[in-house]
């Protein structure tokens, strides 16, 4: 898959095929200060995603409580020059409990606003290249978001904006109210999580009755030329190396038949997996979440492969633990 093929290029020329997420960056998920430690881990993960090929950093307002931001926006700050090499997502709408309410998503225009002032500043940097809305909101106004984007790209501060988590009908019922088009969509996607096919595969049969996913969703999104990205797409790792004793028998068999097709591919358990999504028409842009430089440089191997028709169903097979309707 070259980078021009993916749909987020028309809005982002040349962006890659994998997005780096930055999750994991800046310590854990408390109020303990970011240290020089973490700042040089950012370095050292950015550093290698550049060298093998990404140029898309994935970030949200909640990470680390903050830190994430402020731990790449310390990495920006000492090299300035990055800025124009790369392109910086950042998500808002989550808010954890405080003393005005439990847990909840925000995505008034004031929050809107308030988030991305917070991330500009804790990422060092004048813009966003895209803002996504984190999460739907049940209280959500379209005609209140539409006030926020349009304030927030005549100021410069956001280029363009997308949503996460998202089913066909809301991100349809939002663009009516927008002037900028929504250029991504991030669900979750993985071979552990799959409804995201299965909703297509099942259509018509009762044992797809119990899929969380709304049909038409991909098909929409397809149609529309918006960027699916995956979030969870390693699945933390249970097909890539990490210890699957205790896993259930479809996971344990994946794991091999992972191993065995990246021997097969030479390449990496990593780029196996991630080339599980990239080979969908869909052109998902997986993003990778790990701090292991290691594992970042074996993710990207992923963008030099193509798995067959037969390899990416026995894969999808084996993960389900049986076989096809």
């Amino acid at each position: 898959m070259t980078y021009s093929s993916l749909p987020l290029a028309n809005y982002l020329p040349n962006v890659s095929s994998l997005a780096y997420g930055c999750m994991g960056l800046g310590g854990d998920w408390s109020d303990a200060p970011i240290t020089q430690a973490h700042i040089e881990q950012a370095n050292d993960c950015v550093n290698t995603a550049l060298e093998s090929g990404i140029n898309f950093f994935d970030h949200a307002d909640i990470y680390t409580h903050g830190k994430a931001e402020q731990v790449f926006g310390k990495v920006l700050s000492e090299r300035p020059e990055l800025r124009k090499q790369i392109y910086i997502q950042s998500k808002c709408g989550i808010r954890f409990a405080d003393d005005k309410g439990p847990k909840r998503y925000d995505l008034s225009s004031e929050w809107i606003r308030a988030s991305v002032e917070g991330s500009l500043q804790r990422l060092n940097t004048d813009y966003l290249d895209v803002l996504m809305l984190h999460r739907p909101d049940p209280l959500m106004q379209p005609e209140d978001i539409a006030s926020a984007f349009t304030a927030l790209k005549r100021e410069g501060k956001v280029h363009h904006f997308a949503v996460s988590n998202m089913q066909h009908h809301q991100i349809s019922f939002l663009q009516k109210a927008l002037d900028e088009p929504l250029v991504a969509n991030q669900i979750e996607a993985s071979l552990l999580q799959q409804h995201w096919i299965d909703e297509g595969v099942y259509a018509g049969n009762t044992d797809g009755r119990d899929i969380n996913f709304t049909a038409g969703t991909l098909e929409y999104c397809r149609q529309e030329k918006i960027q699916l990205q995956s979030w969870g797409s390693l699945a933390q790792g249970l097909y890539s190396g990490r210890d699957v004793s205790d896993q259930p028998e479809a996971v344990q068999r994946t794991s091999q038949l992972v191993a065995k097709l990246a021997s097969l591919y030479q390449t990496s358990p990593e780029a196996i997996v991630l080339a599980w999504l990239l080979r969908h028409p869909a052109q998902l842009q997986p993003v990778i979440g790990t701090t292991d430089c290691a594992r970042i440089a074996a993710s990207c191997q992923a963008m030099n492969i193509q798995l067959n028709r037969e390899h990416w169903y026995a894969l999808y097979e084996s993960a389900k633990g049986h076989e096809l309707p």
